[in-house]
């Protein structure tokens, strides 16, 4: 006959209790008809997330957060709290049971004939047929009945619900310099790769990345960046005369190591001191650059730029003063998300034949990334190519380190264009060279890389540059507000005389040329660009330049920036709340001017060309700052900085 096994209690769960003394007193619960109970105690909190406890009650290992840097949590300690059993009492007759308040024994009753199988000594069930649980390294496959059908001596570990396996499901180790996390089903997965050019290595005794460039959070400021050359007039793209350059600025107290590559080559490598900032002068890459279209897939087309400490990174299109330029304030990666809204500028005829066109450009960095592209109303005349059909639209694979780059066509405009992603991905818009507005010369180069949507709000202050060089007067801009979901109301405040309701996401309000300061809110998430006009529309020195506008909820309280001193006259524009107290290399701000009847007001801060460029902005509350330089028919324009942060809907 098949004798069942069940197990009377030889090593079970201790309980704390407290003696008469205060002491902690750890006693056992007593059984003869049920298996060891399945108790799994509180686990700690942690950065990523937690395994359930194996039925012994040994602790696990989490395996740690999944975040672009390889962060791991710290172990997760599981804790057993069995109620103690009194005193087990017998009498003489086999069929009599002696019960306390936690415990039930049966005496003489043979494994096959027990029927209280319904629960432990600890009041838990008994485990379902055929459910895995485990003894230490041993896989037990209960019976429903309390006992075991059959038990295995696993040769690595045992895992519960799964049996004999590689590893317990959420544990990660370090193989040399790889993390590898253990899956579902228990078997080892290669999970990332510590990179070293990021500082980063692999810890064995938590099985995760570790350096100053882990665990970042969602700002500006990060250790692996995509500089990315884009659409020039071809007049300033060659060098010597015009060079891209990027600016590596270190906010550490330490120096960082900065590495640039293309594709598998190396470009350079420098040191950046603390708190400094460094140029990177790089070759210009003609396939994206070049010309004035068509719409290409460039293999390896964008540069890599890793730190092994937290910097932030501007590119410069061209670097110095020319005739046509604008800068971009880059986004490390770990911001990145797959799913951004386009601002970018209509198509240019300079003379008919000669036409300029806006252009977006995505960039990934994982192999395999499905993009796809969904033109807004005014972005279905593109010029096809790259797998970019004619009317805009388009799913095209990247793989890492590959830039797509969408030209307008003839009476395209690619703004409110939306690119998903189905990995993250970083966008860029703007325009070859295009007068602002169109009838007023000179033309400019614009460019800035797009917030993801998730950064984007619902209220946004919006102030014009000033003037050189009678920086007392606004200089005036033209400014779009683009809808991210359908039917997006708008309320300005001052009131703006432009339609108030946008009804398909993409769609956009345009402010003509305006000087007016206003705070724009809406029901929904909007983008908002700013556009610096012409030299010849009479508001001083400078050309077009472009701006993405940075809701007050991603302000933060210190940026450190670079303003190429070769300008005429570089500017920060603070904005900030009323009564906040700011400094800008260490001197106060006054002169503040109110941004109508609402609680925030705007400064204007001419910087010093006299030093390297390096500039700090601190507040007591946070603040936003835009970052622009003009010459005689030249200008750029960036925000100085951000956090970006993922906001509710």
């Amino acid at each position: 006959m098949l004798r069942l096994r069940h197990y009377a209690l030889l090593a079970l769960p201790l309980a704390a209790a407290c003696g008469d003394d205060g002491s902690t007193v750890a006693s056992a619960t007593l059984s003869t008809t049920s298996p060891d109970s399945a108790t799994a105690g509180p686990t700690t909190d942690t950065a990523g997330p937690t395994t359930d406890a194996p039925t012994t009650g040994t602790p696990t290992t989490d395996g740690g957060s999944e975040s672009a840097t390889g962060t791991t949590a710290a172990t997760t300690v599981v804790t057993t709290d069995d109620t103690t059993a009194g005193p087990q009492t017998s009498t003489t007759d086999a069929t009599t049971s002696t019960t306390d308040a936690t415990t039930s024994t049966t005496d003489n009753v043979s494994a096959s004939e027990t029927t209280d199988s319904s629960t432990s000594t600890t009041g838990n069930p008994a485990c379902l047929e055929d459910q895995i649980v485990c003894d230490g390294n041993t896989a037990q496959v209960c019976d429903g009945q309390g006992g075991f059908k059959s038990e295995e001596e696993c040769p690595v570990t045992c895992a519960p619900g799964i049996g004999c396996t590689e590893c317990v499901p959420g544990d990660s180790q370090c193989v040399g310099n790889d993390v590898q996390k253990c899956s579902e089903s228990g078997t080892w997965e290669a999970f990332e790769t510590c990179d070293g050019l990021q500082g980063l290595a692999c810890d064995a005794d938590v099985g995760a990345c570790l350096g100053a460039c882990a665990g970042l959070g969602l700002s500006y400021i990060g250790c692996d960046y995509y500089p990315t050359v884009l659409q020039q007039h071809d007049s300033y793209n060659t060098a010597p005369s015009a060079e891209y350059a990027v600016a590596v600025a270190n906010t550490s107290d330490q120096a960082a190591q900065v590495t640039v590559t293309r594709g598998a080559n190396q470009i350079t490598q420098v040191m950046v001191a603390p708190m400094s900032v460094q140029l990177i002068v790089l070759p210009w890459v003609n396939e994206l650059t070049k010309g004035q279209g068509p719409s290409v897939l460039v293999t390896d087309g964008a540069y890599r730029l890793r730190s092994t400490r937290p910097v932030t990174v501007y590119q410069y299109n061209p670097l110095k003063a020319t005739t046509t330029n604008d800068a971009s304030l880059l986004l490390p990666v770990n911001t990145w998300t797959g799913n951004y809204l386009v601002a970018a500028w209509p198509t240019w005829t300079f003379t008919p034949g000669t036409n300029y066109p806006g252009f977006y450009a995505v960039v990934a960095n994982q192999d395999n990334t499905k993009v796809t592209l969904t033109p807004s109303t005014t972005g279905k005349i593109v010029q096809a190519g790259g797998g970019v059909a004619a009317n805009g639209a388009g799913v095209v694979t990247l793989n890492a380190d590959d830039v797509l780059q969408v030209m307008s066509g003839v009476g395209g405009d690619l703004t409110g264009t939306i690119v998903s992603a189905d990995k993250p991905v970083q966008v860029f818009g703007g325009q070859e060279c295009t007068n602002v507005p169109l009838n007023v010369t000179a033309c400019d180069h614009l460019e800035e890389t797009m917030f993801p949507i998730e950064t984007l709000a619902k209220e946004y202050v919006v102030v014009p540059p000033v003037q050189v060089p009678n920086d007392q007067l606004d200089k005036a801009q033209i400014v779009r507000v683009i809808a991210s979901e359908d039917n997006t109301t708008l309320v300005f405040t001052p009131d703006q005389p432009v339609n108030k309701v946008l009804a398909k996401a993409g769609d956009f309000v345009e402010l003509a040329t305006t000087t007016a300061k206003f705070v724009v809110t809406a029901d929904k998430k909007i983008l908002v660009s700013q556009y610096m006009v012409g030299q010849d529309g009479g508001y001083g020195t400078s050309d077009p330049a472009m701006l993405l506008a940075v809701n007050p909820l991603q302000w933060r309280k210190n940026y450190l920036f670079h303003a190429q001193p070769s300008w005429t006259a570089n500017y920060v524009d603070v904005l900030a709340p009323k009564n906040a107290t700011v400094t800008v290399d260490g001197a106060a701000v006054g002169n503040w001017q109110a941004v109508g009847a609402t609680n925030y007001q705007v400064a204007h801060i001419k910087l010093n060309n006299n030093g390297t460029g390096n500039h700090t902005v601190v507040g007591d509350v946070g603040v936003g700052i835009g970052v622009y330089g003009v010459q005689s028919y030249g200008s750029y324009w960036y925000p100085g900085g951000l956090d970006l942060d993922i906001l509710p809907q």
